[in-house]
């Protein structure tokens, strides 16, 4: 297994389930085999050859799971987006990779949708991509740069080729394009497959979106690579979510602390089924929740520490009868972790300082950013996770802190620069600065402190309405606090840490009187 054109089995088992109403679409490896087979030519007769762009606006479902693979195996890069982006949103992502094809649900061509809107910007090819019965269609609708390109041949996927290119935002503003080779993914997938024992056996209920790393690896590909299968619900519903594991006899999950705490506030099944384990991964699980979880659904909970640019999983808590740590995101898993200092020296056993990673799942460093890589990578190749950690005797990894900004919002990575930049375009708002609050739900959430303009007047709820069209939902601040100045150092800097304590502080005065 060395690309993702040779990484699937080809056989009559049972590779994919959608589940729908009255019958969900079952679709066996070698039916998925051919699917992607037949897309990959309509790509070539598109002119979608080595390193070209496709963006992914699609939801989770057989026309992504297919279109992802296919244009990986016609060597392609594909670029999965978030469907809810806003116009924005998609125009930089678009822009950013030059994409050469936009596809889009069936429909929304017609209703003219944001992501669109935004192709057309950027003269973008523009397909509806969906599941007739029979095969997935490529209905182009806008053949935008590709029209002088004429059909290419089909390709054969080579391990250094860019199969993947996912943003990760930065404390800098601007997300980094994160390439990850066919090579990168092949080997995080055997990783996984070797941390949770995975075989032909297991089946999981995907509930992490396919446009996220951690969904894609761990919950998509690392288990079609060992010949199990996988479950499709178009997304994570509660009321939904035991039935599917139920009826599709699934035997593990993976999903972030969020998830994990609205199934123990959801209605328990009974009996409790049969899990192998249950995954956590993309944001800190709590000891509680850890416990919680055990408990009611009866099945080891196994803690993860993953990034992008590692191609997703990086440690793991190891299956029963070895030790699982609450509060630990467990050991290295092919991986070599390290704690190094400002400097990238080791720090003695137990200390803490930046937990770096080295190995083939790692990016080959971010799309032209050449600062970038020289900050995020030590002298001897070591990636700097921006996570602050210590390591105990047994190798078991404690992350104890941030040392980047972004706000971890359930497991989605938020900019607080981005959001920053956004503000100020309000034409009330004369100065705004984002940060992470505490949230029992998400782990963190979304403050902004802001400065109105004189003259000016606006509620929370007023600017959050602003914002409503401008950034995705999951971006929206839960808490507005508005005040008179800004703090900032001596020389006139703005320190978010700085910020948040004020705010707080004030809220907590208001509070009083």
């Amino acid at each position: 297994m060395s690309t993702l054109a040779n990484a699937l089995p080809q056989n009559s088992d049972t590779a994919i389930i959608v589940p729908g109403s009255p019958n969900p679409i079952v679709l066996s490896y070698q039916q998925l085999v051919s699917q992607c087979t037949q897309f990959q030519a309509k790509l070539a007769a598109a002119g979608i050859g080595p390193q070209s762009a496709v963006s992914i606006a699609l939801p989770n479902s057989l026309e992504f799971i297919v279109s992802f693979l296919a244009t990986s195996w016609q060597r392609g890069i594909a670029a999965p987006l978030n469907p809810a982006y806003k116009q924005g949103e998609f125009e930089f992502y678009i822009d950013d990779l030059k994409s050469a094809l936009l596809l889009v649900p069936k429909g929304a061509y017609s209703q003219n949708a944001d992501a669109v809107k935004a192709g057309k910007t950027f003269q973008a090819a523009i397909a509806e991509c969906y599941w007739d019965g029979n095969e997935i269609v490529l209905d182009m609708k806008e053949l935008g740069k590709l029209q002088s390109n004429g059909p290419v041949s089909i390709s054969t996927a080579r391990p250094d080729d860019v199969a993947l290119v996912l943003h990760t935002s930065g404390t800098t503003g601007r997300p980094k394009a994160v390439p990850l080779t066919h090579a990168n993914l092949t080997r995080t997938m055997q990783n996984i497959q070797n941390t949770y024992q995975l075989t032909k056996a297991d089946r999981t209920l995907l509930v992490m979106p396919l446009f996220h790393v951690h969904g894609l690896l761990a919950g998509f590909l690392a288990p079609l690579s060992t010949g199990g299968s996988v479950i499709v619900p178009i997304r994570f519903s509660a009321s939904e979510f035991w039935k599917d594991f139920i009826n599709h006899h699934a035997t593990w999950y993976t999903a972030v602390p969020t998830i994990h705490q609205i199934l123990l506030k959801s209605p328990k099944p009974s009996p409790v089924p049969n899990i192998r384990f249950i995954r956590s991964c993309s944001s800190p699980l709590s000891p509680k929740v850890f416990h919680d979880l055990e408990r009611t659904f009866e099945a080891p909970v196994l803690e993860a520490y993953a990034m992008t640019e590692a191609a997703h999983q990086m440690t793991s808590n190891p299956l029963p009868p070895a030790k699982r740590m609450p509060g630990s995101v467990g050991k290295g898993q092919g991986v070599d972790v390290r704690i190094l200092d400002a400097a990238g020296k080791a720090v003695p056993q137990g200390g803490e300082g930046e937990v770096c990673i080295r190995g083939p799942n790692v990016t080959p460093g971010y799309l032209n950013n050449p600062s970038a890589n020289e900050s995020s990578f030590t002298a001897d190749g070591y990636f700097r996770t921006g996570d602050q950690g210590k390591m105990d005797v047994d190798g078991y990894l404690f992350l104890t802190g941030r040392i980047k900004e972004l706000i971890n919002k359930g497991g989605e990575k938020i900019s607080p620069i981005e959001l920053d930049n956004v503000l100020v375009q309000n034409p009330s708002v004369g100065e705004a600065v984002s940060f992470a609050i505490a949230d029992e739900h998400f782990g963190q959430d979304i403050g902004i402190a802001v400065v109105l303009k004189q003259g000016t007047q606006m509620s929370g709820e007023e600017l959050r309405e602003w914002m409503t069209d401008k950034v995705a939902k999951f971006k929206l601040p839960k808490k507005v606090y508005f005040t008179d100045i800004m703090p900032k150092t001596a020389t006139g800097k703005i320190q978010r840490k700085n910020v948040a304590e004020a705010m707080l502080k004030q809220e907590k005065i208001t509070a009083r009187l």
